[in-house]
């Protein structure tokens, strides 16, 4: 008998993925889809349950499946399509995760426990190391939104650790994960016709590839290679950063810089108009920027990203079509821009 594996948040589109791709892998004999809606998407041989883990029903799906894998992808910073909105999604993060681990510490048969977290725990404040390494406290804690349920969940992760040792636990802390069926709330705000910035600020951004993040998943999920290690905590993020203004040339979006009390309100605006969740942490990210150290999840976890930072940025840009300038022109023109300025401040300045 291979592993039974139960993956929640499947109605997302990277959670059907990855139920999809993990049933063709040999040592899975049963692959179980959970979420509180049926998706819209095929989950190919999967079992579907219609489950809230929000409620105690979970810990019966885990007893009556005999499930001894894990993969707990309903952790999200905005919420699903007829879903509610932030209200919902803080107890799908945090209530869902604590059922979750209730049900999992109650099933003898769970051997291993991978949980998709981010790195908004560490936040992003105008201190900040250069570089977070797993270990790296932030310098302040976030205050709400997305990142403090991300540190609250992994709270909770760690206390479950502590009472189940003899669960194989696999934290990974994604970067924002981009791809042609990107949903978040930073593919929304690289989706408007003019992204409101910071003005002074050019925050150094990594991302992760949709096809890398299932891959990644997939080794926390299985037995560890010989010579590797996937139980613990690791950053996983691309090679490379780029920076904001490299984004928007490539996107063919122009900027538009304003004080940082003016984007505030500007946020304030777009949420309540459902644009996007501009939320107060993602300005925070597009003010200060966040880089991680990724050497243990090469040397440790033994995973090697297919796509750098800026591929997969470029993977991302391809599919949301052009934006109002082509971004050729203006790379260009910001070029020359950038040259007339140095040219007149002089070579002494």
């Amino acid at each position: 008998m291979g592993n039974v594996v139960l993956v929640t948040g499947v109605a997302r589109q990277l959670g059907g993925r990855f139920v999809r791709r993990i049933q063709r892998d040999p040592d899975v004999d049963r692959v179980i889809g959970v979420d509180a809606v049926a998706p819209e998407h095929h989950l190919g041989g999967a079992e579907f349950l219609k489950a809230d883990i929000r409620h105690p029903e979970i810990a019966r799906v885990l007893a009556e499946t005999g499930v001894d894998t894990v993969v707990h992808m309903d952790i999200n910073g905005t919420a699903l399509s007829g879903r509610g909105g932030r209200a919902s999604v803080k107890e799908t993060n945090v209530i869902g995760t604590m059922q979750l681990l209730g049900a999992c510490q109650k099933a003898p048969n769970v051997q291993r426990l991978v949980v998709k977290s981010s790195t908004s725990v560490y936040g992003s404040a105008p201190r900040d190391p250069a570089v977070f390494t797993e270990n790296t406290p932030p310098k302040s804690l976030p205050s709400g939104g997305f990142a403090k349920d991300t540190v609250e969940v992994e709270g909770y992760v760690r206390g479950f650790a502590r009472r189940r040792p003899d669960v194989a636990v696999c934290v990974l802390r994604f970067a924002n994960i981009l791809g042609p069926c990107a949903d978040s709330p930073l593919a929304e705000y690289f989706a408007l016709p003019v992204l409101p910035t910071v003005l002074g600020y050019d925050p150094r951004l990594q991302f992760v590839h949709e096809d890398d993040a299932i891959d990644v998943l997939r080794i926390a999920a299985a037995a560890p290679r010989r010579g590797t290690l996937n139980s613990g905590t690791f950053n996983i993020a691309g090679d490379g950063v780029l920076l904001l203004s490299q984004v928007s040339r490539r996107l063919g979006r122009p900027t538009l810089p304003l004080f940082l009390p003016t984007v505030t309100w500007a946020g304030t605006v777009l949420r309540s108009l459902g644009i996007t969740d501009f939320s107060p942490e993602q300005i925070r990210m597009l003010t200060h920027g966040r880089v991680v150290e990724t050497t243990q999840m090469r040397e440790t976890l033994g995973f090697h990203p297919r796509y750098t930072t800026a591929e997969t940025f470029e993977e991302f840009a391809r599919s949301r079509g052009p934006g109002l300038l082509p971004p050729e022109s203006l790379a260009r023109t910001v070029d020359r821009l950038a040259g007339t300025l140095l040219a007149r401040r002089g070579p002494s300045q």
